[in-house]
């Protein structure tokens, strides 16, 4: 798969590697930014600076469609909170843009390559940042790490969010997992034309596995990201 771009790095708990390709490289990931986000709100929940039951209304201009739940539903207004948990569990478009719109894009930013640019659009035009997010595996590898560690405010309850996602296709379909009742693996994706992304923390295993490719390459990137999914399997079975 030459014309497949890959960003690959899978940790022990100890930081040492089990398994990179190009990690350093910096690809789009789609979604997975969104995960800057949420740590920000979770940051200034357990600070006090934001109350978790605080209402927020959906807003014409925070319109979009595709992934999440809430463009489905009847009401107008959640609460910080249950927003942030449709963040993390449908990765919800709407929800990250009221939340975003609530914080400010520049207070998301926090590592050097991997970032959230932009809020959530149904449509880039040229005005607009060409990515939502992009990341390199190296750097989302190490901030798995950084989660477990509790080395950012707002660690654990992000990590308790983390465990809601419903979104198993990528590296985590080889864990075989119920979508709607685990709590072994923490993880976020990000699908997008061309982009597959999947990071996560699972037992003694930190990982980022991002791939950019031609479209019509999808089924067999998903199968390499099983792959890589099944090795990390293993290695919780030995251990």
């Amino acid at each position: 798969m030459d014309d497949v771009l890959w960003s690959i790095s899978v940790r022990n708990l100890d930081g040492s590697v089990r398994l990179e390709r190009d990690p350093r490289r910096v690809l789009s990931t789609a979604s997975v930014g969104k995960l800057f986000l949420l740590l920000e709100v979770a940051r200034r929940i357990d600070g006090g600076e934001l109350d978790p039951r605080e209402m927020l209304r959906r807003e014409a201009e925070d319109a979009v469609a595709d992934s999440g739940l809430w463009q489905h539903l009847a009401v107008d207004a959640l609460c910080v909170e249950d927003l942030a948990v449709l963040v993390a569990s449908v990765s919800d478009n709407l929800a990250t843009n009221v939340l975003l719109r609530r914080v400010g894009l520049p207070a998301v930013h926090l590592l050097e390559h991997s970032a959230l640019h932009d809020r959530v659009r149904d449509e880039r035009r040229p005005e607009h940042p060409a990515r939502l997010s992009s990341g390199s595996a190296d750097e989302l590898s190490r901030f798995m790490l950084g989660l477990r560690q509790e080395l950012y405010s707002g660690s654990r309850r992000l990590l308790a969010w983390m465990r809601h996602n419903t979104d198993l296709s990528m590296v985590a379909a080889a864990f075989g997992l119920d979508p709607l009742a685990h709590d072994w693996l923490a993880n976020k994706t990000g699908t997008d034309v061309g982009v597959r992304a999947d990071v996560g923390l699972t037992g003694n295993t930190a990982y980022a596995v991002i791939a950019n490719f031609p479209s019509d390459r999808t089924d067999e990137v998903l199968e390499s990201m099983r792959a890589i999914g099944a090795g990390i399997r293993q290695t919780q079975t030995e251990a």
